[in-house]
């Protein structure tokens, strides 16, 4: 795999979580949050447990069960959840789909 494949790869997947974040953030009116591979769900983003959970219903739901968000956090400790940024999140869905071979 071609360093451009992971970068496209990575752009879609940063396209996919930023539109499901939207979709999420809309229902609280924040909508209009800058969302970077840097922004953190906790803090910048202030997403609870059930959000968590909202959002990985929606990566199963669009990248199938190859994406398991439930299992990835379950390697984390308290403060590692808590400081978990868009961009570690990206780089899992990455490293998923091309551990599935879909990459």
């Amino acid at each position: 795999m071609t360093t451009e494949t992971i970068a496209g790869t990575a752009a879609a997947v940063q396209s996919d979580i930023t539109a499901m974040l939207r979709t999420m953030l809309e229902e609280d009116g924040l909508d209009d949050a800058e969302i970077t591979r840097e922004t953190t769900f906790h803090d910048d983003l202030e997403l609870e447990s059930i959000d968590l959970v909202t959002l990985a219903g929606s990566l199963r739901e669009h990248y199938g069960d190859r994406v398991n968000l439930a299992l990835f956090i379950a390697d984390l400790d308290l403060e590692e959840i808590i400081a978990l940024t868009v961009g570690e999140l990206i780089d899992y869905v990455v490293d998923s789909l091309h551990a599935d071979g879909q990459v």
